[in-house]
């Protein structure tokens, strides 16, 4: 469920503002969303697994908060973002 460190490195990056940025909440939407879509994954073969269920909107809460946070002090990042990862359809 949890994404390999490989990836997570892949991830930052490629939403990396700078060369050693690993915080942006650039990097930390996107290491959330490939999280999130790992858990989502997991759910359709494990249905009742409510504590990662948990896990997964915890998550979800965390990912929207730093959108919020984005979108508040910087509109142009924020459209790049959702824009990159696909999430508002």
């Amino acid at each position: 469920m949890s994404i390999t460190v490989e990836r997570k490195q892949a991830l930052i990056k490629e939403h990396a503002r700078g060369k050693d940025d690993t915080g942006s909440p650039e990097v930390q939407v996107a290491i959330l969303t490939e999280r999130i879509n790992n858990l989502t994954q997991h759910f359709k073969s494990h249905a009742k697994d409510n504590h990662s269920r948990r896990g997964l909107l915890m998550l979800v809460n965390q990912r929207r908060s730093l959108l919020d946070y984005l979108r508040r002090s910087d509109e142009q990042r924020y459209t790049d973002v959702i824009a990159k990862l696909g999430l508002r359809k």
